[in-house]
């Protein structure tokens, strides 16, 4: 499986405020460079604490893309996969429309009666780990249903947890020209962090794009 990473950023790293609010970061011009990335993945994946803050609905916002993609042969949209260890994604959800196919990764300690209201309202569960989602198992169950081609949007748990099992193949950051701050604002990579340099991923940057008023970093990991 290729996993693509892309997220914007304030210049100063930060994905929202301490609130963690959605706050428009990029313009129509990044806007439309996304709906492209997903145009051309299988599938688009969040954490769930970007669906319970955010509701997003994570479909193509150009019609014409998802009419090509219905004539080579693929689903109009790609599918949508939550990583939700504790199947606390909403069951009136965006994303459990019936606009694509949405997988849940949830692990075992998922509430069982959980896990049947979300699969009643839409959902495919897919159950891998114990107490948190095993990331890598969970992305080989996908790939094994033909997702080949993996976008995620974030939020900063879910992009730090894919980095730290070595699963992001690429990294495609907008880089906007504002300063959010606080210590406790989301960042690109949340989580636990790295300690040791032999630790940190090292990236390769390829290009940069000015895009509205910013800039799109791209780097293949």
């Amino acid at each position: 499986m290729h996993v693509v990473v892309n997220a914007a950023t304030s210049a100063d790293g930060k994905l929202s405020s301490r609130r963690r609010e959605q706050i428009k970061i990029s313009g129509p011009e990044d806007f439309d460079r996304m709906d492209r990335i997903r145009a051309a993945a299988d599938a688009v994946m969040v954490g769930v604490g970007t669906v319970l803050a955010d509701d997003p609905h994570l479909v193509l916002d150009v019609e014409d893309r998802r009419v090509q993609r219905l004539k080579n042969g693929r689903p109009g949209n790609p599918a949508r996969v939550v990583a939700d260890s504790r199947a606390r994604t909403p069951t009136d959800a965006r994303i459990l429309d019936d606009e694509a196919v949405t997988y849940l990764l949830v692990a075992d300690v998922a509430p069982d009666d959980r896990v049947a209201a979300l699969e009643d309202a839409g959902a495919v569960v897919v159950r891998a780990g114990e107490e948190r989602v095993d990331l890598a198992a969970g992305l080989a169950e996908l790939e094994s249903r033909d997702v080949e081609r993996l976008m995620v949007e974030g939020g900063g748990e879910l992009i730090f947890s894919l980095f730290a099992a070595g699963l992001v193949d690429e990294l495609s950051l907008y880089v906007g020209s504002l300063v959010i701050g606080g210590r406790d604002a989301p960042t690109l990579a949340d989580g636990e962090g790295f300690v040791d340099r032999e630790e940190f991923p090292q990236l390769e940057l390829d290009s940069v794009e000015r895009l509205d008023d910013g800039v799109v970093l791209h780097y293949t990991v």
